[in-house]
């Protein structure tokens, strides 16, 4: 798995254990520069190849939450992806942690 790859499975694994906790959140849009630093912005409709143009970004992520779904999307040197969870139940998902399914 490449690391583009990889940054975005990890972004959907915190949403998803984010969804999990019952924590309410806002889209946030990660940039990662040519530098490796990280820039945060929190619900930006910027389109993700303008936005990393703008910023000179050499990744763009998108983490948004609705219903239930966690989404990343994600674009780096002409790649994409989109990693979208399953509806997840807050409440399903602690009972199950409860009796250690």
């Amino acid at each position: 798995m490449t690391r583009f790859a990889q940054h975005a499975s990890e972004l959907l694994d915190a949403a998803k254990s984010a969804v999990a906790r019952g924590e309410a959140c806002s889209d946030v849009t990660i940039l990662i520069g040519q530098d490796s630093a990280i820039h945060m912005l929190s619900d930006c409709d910027w389109a993700l190849d303008s936005l990393a143009l703008h910023h000179g970004a050499k990744s763009v992520y998108r983490v948004s939450i609705k219903d239930g779904t966690a989404q990343v999307e994600g674009r780096e040197d002409g790649s994409t992806c989109v990693m979208r969870s399953e509806k997840l139940d807050a409440r399903r998902f602690l009972r199950c942690l409860a009796v250690g399914r």
